[in-house]
């Protein structure tokens, strides 16, 4: 027997057909003898219709009365959920956040969790109750409701495996676990058995959208076995679990991530004295524009050109400011390009393998394929490179590395 968190998104409970099926799967961990606790995110589209409502009210609706107002959706889903399983004949209980006591800080729309009260939980599992939790929510000090922001979910049902000390959390979501790539661009893209905390870190924050990174910073912390899962076919899914646990020498590449959400700028012919790139860069992350890869170099006539990149909707505002800045620093040019990608190699094997880097640089030049701008880390390498070669950058590593699926098929061997 083992206690079991499992989160389902608004897709796997996007209709009460589907609300239906998530009751048959708990159903059969209850028949097995396992405790479960679940997750689940408003039904799909109640979120937007909810956030239309609000904007029909007022433009700019305060922060604490859109939490008050989204955090319903959820509501309607745990009531359901347990009404499905209580019609089979299993005991189930619903909690919003506040009543579980997901304690947070004070933060409207993006509130961080500071501790959860685990006691109203247990207690209900002792009865041998499903335990039904509305994600993304929780209630601050003085008892407002709260919601956790992006991929808040994730991190409630992260959360909760770790306050409860579960066996596994376990992320059921629309497709099978993580795959080597995005099997939309390469059709041999392989299912991963087990990944690590620190790749799956790496390819979150790249461009892979199987989970939020707030989830596996809070799993990777708190040691919480995740496993990503599909709600609509059966399969083993994907562990991702601590680096000690996996096979670090085999493969030297856990998977390839790409993102077309990029444009870079580059400031050009700017002065090559210390600072300069604070002067650049600081007024552009002064306004809460994420910076990524940055690259600087010096020119033989003292001059220095400053490139980086950021995410491609907020080019423009961040352009608008480098002109002004170029203007005092009688910079030369500034130029944007909104056509570019990033592709990122990402594996704990790196540490231990020579000549991925040139590998990987082998097979781009094979394929023609020019690169603008490399960055590395310890378990990294991205690129940036044109828009129109990112298929065609993608299948050309992922056959260099032999990621494939020997088989043909998706699978997790």
């Amino acid at each position: 027997m083992a206690l079991i968190v499992q989160k389902y998104g608004g897709t796997s409970v996007g209709s009460i057909e589907r609300i239906e099926a998530v009751a048959d799967k708990i159903a059969k961990f209850r028949d097995q003898g396992d405790d479960i606790v679940v997750v689940v995110s408003a039904m799909s589209g109640e979120t937007n219709r909810l956030t239309a409502l609000a904007h029909e009210v007022m433009d700019q609706p305060t922060p604490r009365e859109m939490d008050v107002l989204l955090s319903t959706g959820e509501q309607v889903t745990i009531a359901l959920l347990c009404m499905a399983l209580e019609k089979r004949g299993y005991g189930a209980r619903s909690f919003t956040g506040g009543q579980v006591r997901i304690l947070t800080d004070e933060m409207h729309t993006k509130a961080r969790i500071r501790e959860i009260d685990n006691s109203r939980i247990f207690a209900q599992l002792e009865q041998q109750n499903v335990v039904v939790v509305a994600g993304f929510q929780g209630v601050d000090e003085a008892g407002n409701i709260t919601t956790l922001g992006r991929g808040g979910s994730d991190t409630s049902a992260v959360a909760l495996a770790a306050a409860l000390e579960a066996d596994e959390c376990q992320i059921y979501t629309d497709v099978q676990g993580v795959y080597t790539t995005d099997p939309r661009i390469v059709e041999g893209a392989r299912l991963l058995s087990q990944i690590t905390f620190e790749e799956m870190l790496e390819l979150a924050s790249l461009g892979a959208k199987v989970l939020q990174i707030r989830a596996v910073e809070f799993a990777g912390k708190y040691k919480v076995p995740l496993r990503v899962l599909s709600t609509f076919e059966e399969g083993p899914g994907t562990l991702i679990s601590l680096e000690e646990d996996t096979a670090m020498e085999d493969p030297s590449i856990a998977g390839i991530a790409s993102e077309r959400d990029e444009a870079k700028l580059t400031v050009a012919g700017v002065p090559d004295v210390p600072g300069i790139a604070y002067k650049v860069i600081g007024p552009v992350s002064d306004e809460g524009i994420e910076v990524d890869v940055i690259v600087q170099n010096a020119a033989i006539d003292g001059t220095n050109d400053v490139t980086f990149t950021v995410k491609r909707a907020e080019s423009d505002k961040a352009k608008a400011i480098l002109d002004k800045v170029a203007a005092s620093l009688e910079a030369r040019e500034v130029i944007l390009d909104k056509k570019i990608c990033k592709v990122s190699l990402v594996g704990v094997g790196m540490r231990s393998h020579a000549g991925i880097a040139s590998k990987m640089f082998k097979a781009l030049a094979e394929e023609n394929i020019n690169i603008q701008i490399i960055t590395t880390s310890e378990i990294k390498i991205s690129i940036v490179i044109e828009e129109k070669y990112l298929e065609l950058a993608v299948r050309a590593l992922h056959s260099a590395f032999n990621l494939s699926d020997p088989d043909g098929e998706n699978s997790s061997k």
